[in-house]
């Protein structure tokens, strides 16, 4: 198993890679170019650079005596043109053309050694949250999802409360760029349903996978977030089932899964544990996080990783991946804002904070180590 921490890249994010060194058992930095829109390609000069950053010591570095190295085999997101989700020419994009583009990346990234390429199928909307440093009773602060509030707000109203959250920071899934055509994309979706979702997505799948295979380059669709449909919206990520139809979509070993148990079990009667035992031999990236209802309605918010703390059994999660001995990468996901994060000065990206997701690594692999070492 190879522990992963998400990092937005120099000047889009708070934390530094001298940060996360210094978090015990971290191996892999999971990255992106968040500047590429959907149906751009990513050129090859720009992800050598990209990777560069990562896997290489600086001579300051070096001069310090670190020797501690990443590895950037793990891309997330290479982000889905809504062409593509809808079978039609979308922001002036035909389907065949966003596809091409994508599949020009995806061979970009596999030459320069990445091995997991992570990506979403959700139409619209990438994760949505309702407040995004939602007080918590600990006095930390956490994304939250309110279904009473998603209820009466439109999605303009969404995106505008989303963008208003992230500040100046780059939100992945919530380019304004994009979001600025709302209308267009409401207009595109309108009368879809699941199956010509599932139709539209086995068309991608087979139109992209051969350059996956011939690249070594492993796909990787995360759950959506959450897990059901919203805004009359179908969602095709969403349930045991849903997951199963999208593996049956393209029987390919490249075609698998980044399992997001946090996202996966905002939908009651998910069964985590059960998803990973289930699809472990098609897994090849995790997030593992947790959350908490509050009501009956779905709503919920984000809580530490330990399993207690919410209703994400991260223990039998982890006692999964270790019995089976798991080889992908792992990473924790979305984290409390603690300490100097909460004061308007030290925000960080919503849900994307230093100090819970180092604690968060160092619960995940104490739960590894214990059920590895005593087999």
């Amino acid at each position: 198993m190879h522990m992963g921490f998400r990092w937005y890249g120099q000047g889009n994010d708070t934390i530094s890679l001298d940060d996360i060194r210094q978090i015990p058992g971290v191996e892999t930095i999971v990255w992106s170019l968040h500047h590429k829109q959907a149906g751009e390609v990513w050129q090859p000069d720009e992800i050598e650079e990209a990777m560069a950053t990562i896997t290489e010591l600086s001579a300051r570095d070096r001069a310090a005596g670190i020797t501690k190295t990443f590895n950037a085999d793990v891309v997330e997101s290479v982000n889905v043109h809504e062409s593509i989700k809808t079978g039609s020419t979308v922001l002036g994009i035909s389907r065949d053309q966003a596809i091409d583009a994508y599949i020009e990346t995806v061979a970009n990234l596999g030459k320069a050694g990445v091995k997991v390429v992570t990506y979403n199928f959700m139409p619209v909307f990438d994760w949505l949250r309702t407040e995004m440093f939602h007080p918590c009773p600990d006095g930390s602060t956490a994304l939250y999802y309110n279904q009473h509030q998603v209820d009466q707000l439109s999605p303009q109203g969404i995106i505008d409360e989303t963008l208003k959250g992230a500040g100046s920071l780059t939100v992945p899934g919530w380019e304004p760029e994009r979001l600025a055509h709302l209308p267009e994309l409401m207009e595109a979706y309108q009368g879809m349903d699941h199956e010509q979702m599932y139709a539209n997505y086995k068309y991608f799948l087979d139109a992209v996978i051969p350059t996956c295979e011939r690249y070594g380059v492993k796909l990787a669709v995360h759950p959506d977030d959450p897990a059901f449909d919203l805004f009359g919206w179908p969602r095709v990520v969403s349930s045991k089932e849903g997951i199963q139809r999208v593996l049956d979509l393209n029987p390919s070993p490249c075609n698998g899964l980044c399992l997001c148990l946090g996202s996966f079990s905002s939908r009651r009667g998910n069964d985590a544990v059960d998803a990973v035992k289930t699809f472990m031999d098609r897994i090849y990236f995790s997030h593992v996080r947790n959350i908490r209802f509050t009501d009956e309605q779905g709503s919920f918010y984000e809580v530490g990783h330990r399993a207690s703390e919410g209703n994400v059994d991260t223990v039998g999660i982890m006692k999964a991946y270790a019995e089976a001995n798991y080889q992908g990468y792992i990473r924790p996901d979305h984290g409390r804002h603690l300490w100097s994060e909460n004061t308007e000065a030290g925000r960080p990206r919503p849900g994307y904070g230093l100090y819970d997701r180092a604690m968060g690594i160092q619960y995940l692999l104490g739960v590894w180590d214990a059920y590895r070492y005593n087999r």
